[in-house]
């Protein structure tokens, strides 16, 4: 193997001779520019204005190619080696503790056949007496620090270069470079965090990035541009924007002026990335006329209500009149946000153009998108199978986005070991999946989701391997699923093991103190044991101090490292299993976090560990965008990042906080009995918020912007909203404007009038990690759009994020550690303004309200292929619990200052309306359990809620029903949904409201009123025989007391139409009209229910006992109170004439 030597792994620094022996310091220059050998020229910031700002080198570079003299020079070996090293320990610290890392040389008990993976096997340390691995690049090629090809460990290295002198243990010659980097990883030692410096890291990325501002495209100010000229000639030597003559002299002879320039570099016309297909005006003018027409009537209908009272049963009326005023503003509620429905659509061969393919200020055609940081959230395997999480990570990591910008973050808030190991399994399957799909073009790129299609898996599949591969992936996924369901069963076997040996050293060591005396058994703490031997840091099976789910160490492991730059190709030799020659092998970084928990501290649940994530993520990989995602939704699409990114790269994207996705379902019922796939809300309502200032954020699918999470305001928010006395103090705004730094322009917090952003205020919201805070102008740059159009105010230079990525080293996890400690948070801004929002367990309706508050804006992006697919409740009770925590949130937020009420002028009217509908929601089911019984009173007293049927009455029902009608025709025709969706979506409204609805509210009052908290949860269950039906959860009936509420109100009005009708039937003078209105209305409650009825009634009419025993009681009771109230002609007495014998 040829040998590798070192090079400086920083930026050039002035350092003296007799500093030589000093340990390495932090870079000192303010600003570096790497030159296209390799070598770095440091600059001071007078001398880089000057250089920018003049106008003759303003344009000017000329890229040398490598020729025999002129290669450029790799990375530094010494920070690929800390780089490996890193990827390979496990870090763990936390409160009152010292942040440490473990090196792990096994993390899975199979074979890790990945070089970037953690544990991956290499070649042995040469050094006789070490056990440690030889570290390897991206290829696993070892890395070699001498020409002699010695093989030598990272440890055994550094021992040589400080205490050995600096030479080969081998050839016994002298190392050529001894440079180390800034942290000796010790794991015995604590790990520091990192210095302070002149410049850290990230501000020298971020100059690194903005030194490409002198290309920056004139067109924005109108001026010529000469970056259009930039070409690389055609057999000569280099290229530049310096056109370079073929022949020594111009194309004719006349100057600069008439140079000729190649056809194929005119620059295209620009070209947008999404558009907005407005719906038809044949649908929308008539739906909103429709929408006008009904508010007519209700209002119309409403005061004749009002001004005709039932004098026979003024109380039947009340309550009607009363119910029906709160069911015409909740409709209204509902309905005003859909004034203004849109479409989008986007344009992913215009976003390759633009962001990957060669062009004046990319002429390598490296991707210029900006990263992004995929956050999966997971708290228990036991309810969140590891099989499932580990089908997502593999969605994830096969996406189709640049490998070098995609990180993928997993946070496991009950850290535990089978989460771990099941992570590690993922990321070793990884290495045959993520190839695979790659190279035939799979969809969907779930491996669960993918074998178990029912199509033909052959169609469309070009490739004469295809079979074979397939065949051979299918196998090793079976194997991959036996060990991830038998990683439990192995961990106790395991844990139990190594805790049987060490009560063995432990009466051994007894043995040996005491002589003759007689041994008692010893006691000790039975831990939970990784594969390599060692205690696990987090959760352990059997709870001890510090190991239990609210007490244990944050835990970071990066599973796997982060690839290289360029693209690694494979090789027909590269794997035992299929051909990927000319396939990219490389994997994104895949990274393990499990944040410290500690008794007496609030972690705020899901909020608190996505929060945990934003800051980890913020450290280690940075990417301006974050794409939400929960354990058991998969990537279905793998494009599907790349149609996000077109709407936040697009003209006016830096104003958009989050690009929302519909929720997509699978394994629900082919009826939909319970409205699982609730597409009215994802294809009706929020296709109207996207008309609007956008949808609301529902929890998972969702690409975040990460400044927009960070609680800074959209860019140019002062100029859409001036004060009343903008007349008067504009000059003066506009003035400081110009004076203030670019980025502190773009960085700004609506609490404060100063435009300038106070840096001293950023720990006091951020915490105290300055890396964390330097990372924040770092990924505000990097997410901005293209500056390729005039209209584009807030835009970065093409080609600004070709640059590599800064290698990762232990002091950067060290720091990522000490961010999700418990305490971070504490005299914080975070949960309250910054990241996800606390204090709510709808906490994604909080956090999206907080973002439109601010004035950003969002937007709804619905792929032709699903973007994303989960899984969704389809057991009834299941679903009613599901439906009673986002009501008991929606109750929350009423009561909160996050009510729409309270909301900024920044949000527009019909916005504020839409977030005011969801606190207000499930307030209507106390008016609707009221109107439920309704009929069944009206029919028990003989009296309806009029005087009399007469035609004024039918009339206003009759336009009220229609106009209701073909407003939901019309909604079906512009969202594309089916009327049968629409009626299960409306008998389920009824469902939720008369249960779920009201506990909710009754739920959110007790806790605000008297701070009692109340948990509905199961009491009794009963399972299915059929365990081969897919759907078999539909059919178990599990008892709750949410269900008592519908019960009631079906046997009531069953009721009441027998009672009705015999009295009708049998009375001397009958009242039909009466009649007719009540079993009319007893028989719209009843349509309503039939779903809930139907659940009740398990499989095959197998009715549990509980409920004929419910049932049968509450009939009973109501007959007997009705009779009591209500005795028969001629008697007093309760029973009518009846006695007993």
């Amino acid at each position: 193997m040829a040998s590798k030597s070192f090079k400086p792994s920083r930026l050039s620094t002035s350092s003296d001779a007799a500093e030589a022996n000093k340990p390495p310091l932090p870079p000192t220059v303010t600003f570096g520019r790497r030159t296209s050998s390799g070598r770095y020229i440091s600059y001071s910031r007078d001398d880089l204005d000057s250089e920018l700002g003049s106008g003759d080198y303003m344009n000017y570079t000329v890229h040398m190619p490598p020729t025999p003299d002129n290669q450029p020079m790799d990375p530094s070996m010494s920070q690929k080696v800390e780089e490996q090293y890193v990827s390979s320990s496990l870090f763990t610290g936390g409160f009152n503790s010292v942040t440490r890392a473990h090196l792990m040389d096994k993390v899975i008990e199979s074979e890790a056949n990945h070089p970037q993976m953690a544990g991956a096997k290499g070649s042995s340390c040469a050094i006789p007496g070490c056990d440690s691995k030889v570290m390897s690049d991206g290829r696993g090629v070892d890395i070699l620090p001498c020409e002699c090809d010695f093989k030598i460990c990272r440890d055994c290295y550094i021992d040589a270069v400080k205490a050995g002198g600096g030479i080969c243990p081998g050839c016994k010659e002298p190392y050529k470079n001894t440079e180390l980097d800034e942290v000796a990883v010790d794991s015995g030692r604590p790990l520091p965090l990192p210095p302070p410096a002149a410049m850290s890291k990230m501000e020298r990325r971020l100059s690194l990035m903005k030194s490409t501002k002198s290309v920056l495209m004139r067109s924005q100010t109108g001026d010529f541009d000469h970056n259009r000229w930039l070409f690389e000639t055609r057999g000569t030597y280099g290229y530049g924007n310096a056109i370079w003559p073929n022949d020594g002299g111009f194309a004719n002879g006349k100057g600069d002026d008439d140079v000729v320039v190649p056809t194929e570099l005119i620059s295209k016309p620009w070209r947008p990335l999404t558009r907005k297909l407005k719906i038809p005006a044949a649908v929308l003018s008539p739906y909103r006329l429709l929408i006008f027409v009904r508010m007519i009537a209700l209002g119309l209908f409403l005061a004749w209500r009002v001004n005709h009272p039932n004098n026979d049963a003024i109380w039947l009326w009340g309550m009607s009149v009363v119910c029906e005023i709160w069911f015409a503003f909740s409709w209204l509620l509902d309905q005003l946000p859909k004034l203004c429905p849109v479409n989008r659509s986007t344009d992913l061969n215009v976003l390759k153009d633009k962001f990957e393919m060669p062009s004046p200020n990319n002429p390598c055609g490296k991707s210029d998108l900006p990263g992004i940081d995929v956050f999966v959230s997971t708290a228990d395997p036991e309810k969140e199978p590891p099989l499932v999480t580990s089908n997502t990570i593999l969605s994830i990591l096969a996406a189709n986005y640049p490998v070098e910008k995609l990180a993928c973050y997993v946070s496991d808030d009950g850290g535990a070991l089978l989460t771990f190991e099941a992570m590690a399994e993922a990321a070793s399957f990884a290495n045959i999946w993520v190839p695979f799909c790659r190279k035939h073009d799979i969809e969907p790129r779930n491996p669960e989701s993918y074998f178990s299609l029912k199509r033909d898996p052959y169609k469309n599949k070009v490739k004469s391997d295809f079979v074979k591969d397939r065949r051979r992936v299918k196998r090793e996924y079976d194997e991959f699923k036996v060990r991830i369901n038998g990683l439990p069963d192995s961990i106790r076997r395991r844990s139990d093991a190594y805790h049987a040996r060490e009560e063995i050293k432990a009466m051994k060591l007894q043995r040996q103190n005491r002589d003759d005396e007689p041994v008692e058994n010893v006691k000790i703490q039975k831990a939970t044991w990784m594969a390599d031997g060692t205690h696990w840091p987090g959760t352990w099976l059997s709870p001890g101090p510090e190991h239990t789910k609210g007490d244990h160490a944050g835990v970071i492991q990066v599973m796997l490292k982060p690839p290289s730059d360029e693209p690694l190709l494979g090789s027909a030799d590269d794997t035992k299993f299929i051909d990927l020659t000319d396939v990219d092998i490389r994997l994104p970084l895949l990274v393990y976090v499990s944040r410290e928990k500690r008794p007496g501290y609030d972690h705020n649940k899901k909020a608190g560990a996505m929060n945990a994530l934003v800051r980890a993520s913020a450290i280690m990989s940075n990417g301006p965008f974050i794409l939400n995602l929960d354990c058991d939704h998969y990537i279905y699409n793998s494009q599907a990042m790349r149609e996000g990114m077109c709407f936040m790269m697009d003209r006016g994207g830096d104003r958009l906080c989050y690009v929302q996705f519909p929720q997509r379902f699978e394994g629900i019922d082919p009826s939909d009995r319970y409205a699982n796939h609730n597409t009215v809300f994802f294809d009706v309502n929020m296709r109207a918020l996207d008309g609007l200032q956008g949808p609301v954020y529902v929890g998972t699918g969702c690409l975040f912007r990460r400044i927009a999470l960070y609680g800074f305001d959209p860019p140019r928010s002062k100029e859409h909203h001036p004060g009343f006395c903008s007349c008067c103090f504009s000059r003066r705004k506009r003035a400081s404007m110009e004076n203030t730094a670019e980025e502190n322009r773009a960085l700004r917090m609506g609490d404060s009038d100063d435009e300038e952003m106070n840096l001293s205020l950023l720990p006091k919201r951020f915490g105290n990690s300055t890396f964390l805070i330097d990372s924040i102008p770092v990924a505000e740059f990097q997410g901005r759009p293209l500056a390729d159009h005039p209209a584009v105010k807030h835009g970065r230079p093409p080609g600004a994020l070709t640059i590599p990525r800064e290698l990762l080293d232990a002091s950067t996890v060290a720091e990522a550690i000490s961010v999700i400690s418990c305490w971070y948070e504490d005299k914080t801004e975070w949960g309250q303004r910054v990241g996800w929002i606390y204090g709510s367990v709808t906490e994604d309706v909080v956090t999206g309200y907080r973002m439109h508050n601010r004035g950003w804006k969002s937007v709804y992006c619905v792929t032709k292929r699903d973007a994303f697919r989960g899984t969704a409740p389809i057991n009834l009770t299941d679903r009613l619990h599901q439906v009673l925590r986002w009501a008991t949130g929606s109750v929350e937020i009423f009561f909160s200052r996050n009510n729409a009420l309270l909301a900024s002028p920044k949000m527009k009217v019909l916005q504020r309306i839409a977030y005011l509908n969801v606190g207000i929601y499930p307030f209507t089911s106390i008016f609707l359990i009221v109107y439920c019984f309704l009929p069944a009173l009206s029919l028990f007293s003989g009296q309806f809620i009029v005087q009399t049927l007469n035609v004024t009455f039918l009339a206003y029902l009759l336009t009220i029903t229609l106009t209701l009608c073909m407003l939901a025709v019309l909604e079906i025709k512009w969202s594309g949904i089916e009327l049968e969706e629409w009626w299960r979506n409306e008998q389920f409204w009824l469902i939720g409201g008369t249960s779920a609805h009201l506990a909710a509210v009754l739920q959110g009052l007790l806790k605000v009123i008297a701070g009692i908290e109340i948990s509905f949860t199961l009491t009794s269950k009963s399972g299915g025989d059929d365990v081969d039906d897919e759907f078999a959860d539909l059919y178990i009936v599990k008892w709750t007391s949410l269900m008592l509420p519908p019960i009631i109100i079906m046997m009531v009005n069953l009721i009441a139409i027998a009672v009705g009708v015999s009295r009708t039937i049998y009375s001397v003078i009958p009242q039909w009209s009466r009649l007719v209105g009540g079993v009319f209305f007893s028989f719209w409650v009843l349509a309503h229910l039939y779903p809930f009825a139907k659940g009740l009634m398990g499989r095959r009419g197998r009715t549990p006992t509980v409920v004929f025993v419910w049932s049968g009681l509450i009939a009973i009771t109501i007959s007997l109170l009705w009779v009591a109230i209500n005795p028969p002609a001629g008697t007093n007495q309760i029973g009518g004439s009846f006695q007993f014998p």
